[in-house]
Order: structure tokens, then sequence, then C-alpha cells
């Protein structure tokens, strides 16, 4: 049974560093998924799931996909609606 995204919002992030944007997917139009980040690493974009820090002051996904079928789709899905954004800039989130 395959899930499918129906939703992918990016927001451009506004420090200046590795971190590119922050993503929002909603997956079947009832299941949504907020603070996914765009990262600039040394072979191009990928994708972080949300993350709380853990009292040792390690870091622990949230939510993350249980194979890499589904981390691909989530994290090619959320890099095109990212290039889309940084493409058209500010009139993107104008129009929609």
């Amino acid at each position: 049974m395959a899930i499918t995204i129906t939703e992918v919002k990016v927001y451009p992030a506004k420090e200046n560093g590795r971190l590119k944007a922050y993503a929002t997917i909603v997956f079947e139009n009832s299941f949504i998924v907020r603070d996914l980040k765009v990262i600039e690493g040394n072979k191009g974009y990928f994708v972080s799931m949300p993350s709380r820090r853990r009292k040792d002051g390690t870091f622990r996904d949230i939510v993350h996909p249980l194979n890499s079928d589904t981390r691909k789709m989530i994290e090619d899905q959320v890099i095109i609606e990212f290039k889309k954004v940084m493409d058209l800039g500010e009139d993107y989130h104008e129009a929609v």
C-alpha cells in the first residue's frame, strides 16, 4: 500500500548557512508533518526530519520514514518544491 503526499509547503530560512528552508508535508489529506528541514550538504540538498533535543544533548527524530523508498519520495517532493520556491522568490507565496 503506497501513501501519497498531497501537499508540500516550503518556507525559506531567514538565516544564511546550511539550513535553507523549513517544510510541511501532508499525507493523504489527513496527516501533517511540520518542521522538516532542507539542508545544503556537500553532495547537494537533503531533507532532515523533525527532531527534538534529548537531555543528553543528542537529537532524536520525532517522525521518520521506515524505509528508503518512502524517505526518497519525501525528499524528492520537498526538494522539488524548495527549488520552485527559490526560483520564484517572494512572488511564489503571494500567488499561493
